[in-house]
């Protein structure tokens, strides 16, 4: 069978999944926030089995998150919920906390589950363990180079997801952070879930150019990073490798936004499984995302082509 990597993205919006499945996508990780954190938006149950009506006619899947903290209320409402992700046909769940693994095998026996535990995912030993107990993809943390990539590829029976765009998440808490510090100011203003699109961040001294974008939801406070991964350029060094998923992070973007990179990057994959030997960047790609992308967030490699020293 021909090589070909899911194209993997988020959505805000029913609107947005389908102008990104128009745009090239495969395959979508959505959710609500009483499970999922630093999502792009909320998908309630009934919304994720009209996301699944609208995207199986098209052979695109849709994965839904399960990675916050999982607490004891929490535990309470999982066989409700996972067994109405079920019924809804979703490809598959997120998840990062063995309590969703159990539950999913008690409630969803057979549902495909993608381990993506954000810091821990940074060996193959892992993602064995996590294989031989039912997760059937592994998500590789963002803070690896191209050379760990590779070795995890390579010693690993599991698909593996790699992120090659957008902001990560560079720092989380429970505690309502910007909540505290509004209400510690003369004129305090109460902040909701709505923050997300408040357009707040915060600098430090040493870096006043750099700006990282803060938010707060029912999960606490996240911290994202100043700068935005591109790996456009560089996708065949993955794609050399097989890398089963690559994932855009269009969270606090514009549809537009999204749009233009979805399809880049839909051009980048489809030039290069169509002729590998003969595969060459084309600029213009890179450049559709330059116009659309915000001067004040710069286009890097995040930790791709960077040693690791430990």
């Amino acid at each position: 069978m021909a090589y070909k990597p899911e194209l993997l993205t988020t959505a805000a919006s029913m609107e947005e999944l389908e102008r990104l499945m128009e745009a090239g996508a495969d395959a979508f990780v959505i959710g609500e926030s009483r499970y999922g954190a630093r999502l792009a938006g909320q998908f309630t149950l009934e919304m994720i089995a009209d996301a699944v009506k609208l995207a199986k006619p098209r052979g695109v899947k849709i994965y839904v998150v399960i990675n916050n903290l999982i607490d004891n209320a929490t535990i309470e409402s999982l066989p409700a919920y996972i067994s109405g992700l079920a019924a809804a046909g979703v490809n598959a769940i997120v998840f990062g906390d063995p309590a969703v693994l159990m539950a999913a095998r008690a409630n969803a026996p057979g549902m495909p589950l993608h381990w993506n535990a954000e810091m821990t995912s940074t060996n193959y030993a892992t993602a064995d363990y996590w294989g031989r107990r039912g997760a059937t993809r592994f998500v590789l943390a963002r803070e690896l180079n191209m050379e760990q990539i590779v070795d995890i590829k390579a010693n690993t029976k599991l698909p593996i997801e790699v992120q090659v765009h957008g902001m990560t998440n560079i720092y989380h808490s429970k505690r309502s952070l910007v909540n505290s510090y509004m209400e510690h100011q003369q004129e305090p203003e109460k902040l909701d879930d709505s923050s997300l699109e408040r357009g707040l961040y915060v600098m430090e001294a040493e870096r006043p150019d750099e700006r990282f974008p803060i938010y707060e939801d029912a999960n606490g406070t996240h911290i994202m990073s100043s700068g935005d991964i591109c790996m456009l350029d560089a996708l065949h060094e993955l794609l050399e490798v097989s890398v089963d998923s690559l994932k855009i992070e269009g969270l606090m973007k514009p549809i537009e936004y999204n749009e233009t990179v979805v399809r880049a990057y839909r051009k980048a994959i489809d030039a290069y499984t169509a002729d590998p030997e003969s595969y060459e960047f084309q600029e213009q790609w890179l450049d559709d995302i330059r116009e659309v992308q915000d001067p004040k967030r710069e286009l890097t490699y995040g930790f791709f082509f960077k040693e690791q020293v430990y």
